[in-house]
C-alpha cells in the first residue's frame, strides 16, 4: 500500500509541507522539483528532500506516485513536461484548489491513473521555507476520482494521506467546485476587494489603514497576501462556480443592503446570530481554535 519513491513538483507552501510530512512519517523518498533555480537551491540548503532534481523528468523517472504542487493554471504544462518520462505504473495527484479543470488538463496528456486531491490547509505564506509536517493534521483532504478509477489506487492514495494526518473525503469533482466555491475562492475574492477598495479610498489614508487594522480589516488581508499568481488560476479555472457564488452573495449584498437601509434591526440581529452559530460549529469540528483573537499573541 505503501509508495516507495515520490516525485513533488513544486515546493512551495503545499510542496514543501508533504516532503516534511512524508519523511517524518517514514513514507518513503522524496524526489523534489521546482521550476526556479532560486527554489531549488533553498531546498537543497534546507535538505527539504531527499534529493532535489534539476529537471521534471529526473524528479519523476522512478516515482511510483507524483504529486503537483503547481499553480492550477500550470498543470497541463507541467504534465506536458514529465509524460515521456513517467513509469506506466505511476500515480498522478495534485494538491489544486479546483478539480474539474485540473483534471481535464490531465487526463488530455497522461494515459496514467489520475486522482485529483484537495488537502483544504494552508497559510498566506509561501515558498520552501514555510511549510511545516503538521500542516495537514487534523485537515481534511478531498478525494475527486474519476469513475474508472481503480480501487486499490484510491485506496493508497487515501491511506497516503491519511499517514500525514489528513481526514480523507472522496467528493465528484464539480460539486467539490462548488463546495470550495464557497468556503474558500468567494472568501478570497472579497478579501481581495476590500483590502483593494481600502487602498482605493482618497479620503483615507494609507498610514491610517495600516495604523488601525487591529479590526476585522487586519484579517482580510492576511488572506489577501495569499499568492496571486495561484489565485489569479484558481479563479480563471473555477469561473463557473465563482461566477454562481458571486451573484448569490451579490444579491445577498443587496438584501442586506435594504435592511440597513430601512432600518430592520431584527433582520440584521436573525443573520448575525446565523453566522456566529457556524463560527461556533468551525470551532467544536476542530477546523480553527476557539482562542479569542485567532490565538494572537499580544
Amino acid at each position: 500500500m505503501a509508495f516507495e519513491n515520490v516525485s513533488i513538483i513544486g515546493l512551495g507552501l503545499i510542496g514543501s509541507s508533504l516532503s516534511r510530512a512524508i519523511i517524518q512519517s517514514g513514507l518513503g523518498k522524496v524526489s523534489g522539483y521546482d521550476a526556479s533555480p532560486d527554489v531549488r537551491k533553498r531546498a537543497a540548503e534546507i535538505n527539504l528532500c531527499s534529493t532535489i532534481a534539476d529537471s521534471p523528468a529526473k524528479a519523476v523517472h522512478n516515482a511510483d506516485l507524483v504529486i503537483l504542487c503547481v499553480p492550477v493554471g500550470a498543470m497541463g504544462k507541467v504534465a506536458a513536461e514529465i509524460a515521456e518520462h513517467l513509469p506506466a505504473d505511476a500515480i498522478i495527484s495534485d494538491v489544486g484548489s479546483c478539480k474539474q479543470s485540473v483534471y481535464e488538463a490531465l487526463r488530455n496528456i497522461l494515459p496514467h491513473t489520475i486522482i485529483p486531491a484537495h488537502p483544504v490547509a494552508g497559510t498566506e505564506e509561501s515558498g520552501p521555507d514555510s511549510g511545516f509536517a503538521t500542516l495537514f493534521a487534523g485537515r481534511w483532504c478531498i478525494l475527486t476520482p474519476p469513475e474508472d478509477a481503480p480501487a486499490l489506487a484510491v485506496e493508497r492514495l487515501t491511506q497516503f494521506w491519511q499517514t500525514i494526518g489528513a481526514n480523507v473525503e472522496i467528493m465528484d469533482a464539480r460539486h467539490h467546485d462548488m463546495v470550495l466555491a464557497v468556503t474558500s475562492h468567494l472568501p478570497h475574492l472579497i478579501a481581495y476587494t476590500i483590502v483593494g477598495t481600502a487602498n482605493d479610498l482618497e479620503e483615507v489614508t494609507q498610514s491610517e489603514v495600516i495604523k488601525y487594522s487591529a479590526g476585522g480589516f487586519r484579517d482580510f488581508t492576511r488572506i489577501a497576501a495569499s499568492d496571486p499568481v495561484m489565485w489569479r488560476d484558481i479563479f480563471l479555472s473555477n469561473k463557473d462556480a465563482v461566477l454562481d457564488m458571486l451573484q448569490r452573495f451579490s444579491e445577498d449584498l443587496t438584501a442586506l443592503q435594504r435592511a440597513i437601509r430601512y432600518e430592520k434591526g431584527e433582520d440584521l440581529e436573525a443573520l448575525f446570530s446565523r453566522t456566529r452559530d457556524i463560527r461556533r460549529s468551525i470551532v467544536e469540528q476542530g477546523q480553527d481554535d476557539e482562542a479569542p483573537d485567532f490565538g494572537r499573541k499580544h
